[in-house]
């Protein structure tokens, strides 16, 4: 009868085991998302856990989340929030999910640097992909002391970014990521490219200057070493670049189509057209294309350039002023008939 009664006991003991066993691996080692792809969660520095268990929620299953919540109570992840990208993939379970979260094991994002016009607008483009502030990054770019500790002014700054596309974590510091924007400068400026900007007489930063205003003359990457070869003409004969994007930057208004008389005479540095020379700085984040047109420009004799009169985006180029003055003259025309202002 005892034996009977031993033999009960050690079942029930058995069958105990296996229902701790299943609640453990149901709450701990069963898959966490119920969804079917990648999710992401971002975590940032305001966050506890509470607010980090709601951006699971969407994805996560109801009991990941409270395995999730134990583990990080007596795991100190509720003390030791970590910020940054993570990925939740289908088939993780609850412990791998809540490692990564409480190693900070992140995935990254991959952060294309636009061609902005404006450093607000860059310090825009960072915050909208990185855990940043765009009123910090707009000031710390606007700032004489931070700007010359990266090597540049705050004219200059904009020749530091090289608009490609870079892998890098959500959460880098504005102050990391000028870091890695240094080492990738200095890696696309090589021997080669450094090589020719010389035998033009140009610095890394004059060419990220000129090729700036050649950017905003067309999106023609094509005509753009022909524009290039123009300007270089003009700097040697120490002829005024009289670039109309320059006025345009110089007004800040984007938005110009026609550049009137009156606008010329705007006493601003960045007016080529009063001021010989370069202008003190890039009038937005040089393109790769605009920079390689610069230093592979095309040499020819052209003194001048007017946008055609076909409005096809690119242009009607003149050995002499005469020339441009009837090329301009049909642009000219152009634009009334279009009633363009």
């Amino acid at each position: 009868m005892k034996a009977i009664r031993n033999k009960y006991y050690l079942i029930a003991v058995v069958v105990c085991l296996l229902g701790i066993v299943g609640l453990v691996y149901y709450y701990f080692m069963g898959s966490f998302s119920k969804s079917d792809a990648t999710e992401y969660v971002y975590i940032d520095d305001n966050d506890n856990l509470d607010s980090v268990c709601t951006k699971l929620s969407p994805f996560a299953k109801e009991q990941a989340i409270l395995a999730f919540k134990t583990l990080s109570r007596h795991g100190g992840y509720a003390d030791h929030i970590r910020t940054g990208r993570y990925a939740i993939k289908p088939d993780e379970n609850t412990v791998t999910v809540f490692r990564n979260l409480k190693n900070g094991h992140q995935e990254p994002i991959m952060l294309t640097i636009p061609e902005s016009r404006t450093t607000d607008r860059l310090a825009g483009a960072l915050s909208h992909k990185l855990m940043m502030d765009s009123t910090v990054v707009a000031i710390l770019l606007r700032d004489s002391s931070f700007c010359a500790q990266q090597g540049y002014d705050t004219a200059t700054i904009a020749c530091l970014f090289v608009p490609n596309t870079y892998e890098v974590y959500w959460n880098i510091s504005i102050e990391n990521l000028m870091k890695r924007m240094q080492k990738e400068h200095d890696h696309f400026w090589d021997n080669g490219r450094t090589a020719k900007a010389q035998s033009l007489g140009l610095t890394p930063n004059e060419v990220c200057t000129l090729a700036s205003i050649i950017d905003e003359e067309t999106a023609n990457n094509g005509e753009k070493p022909m524009i290039a070869g123009m300007y270089l003409n003009r700097l040697k004969q120490g002829m005024p670049l009289q670039a109309d994007p320059t006025i345009k930057f110089a007004m800040q208004d984007f938005a110009l189509r026609r550049i009137y008389h009156d606008m010329l005479l705007i006493d601003n540095p960045y007016n080529t057209y009063r001021n010989p020379g370069l202008p003190p700085g890039p009038i937005k984040i040089a393109s790769v294309a605009g920079i390689d047109a610069v230093l592979n420009r095309i040499d020819h004799d052209y003194l001048y350039m007017c946008a055609k009169e076909d409005f096809s985006g690119t242009h009607n180029f003149a050995k002499t002023y005469g020339e441009h003055l009837r090329n301009a003259a049909k642009y000219s025309k152009a634009l009334n008939e279009r009633g363009i202002k």
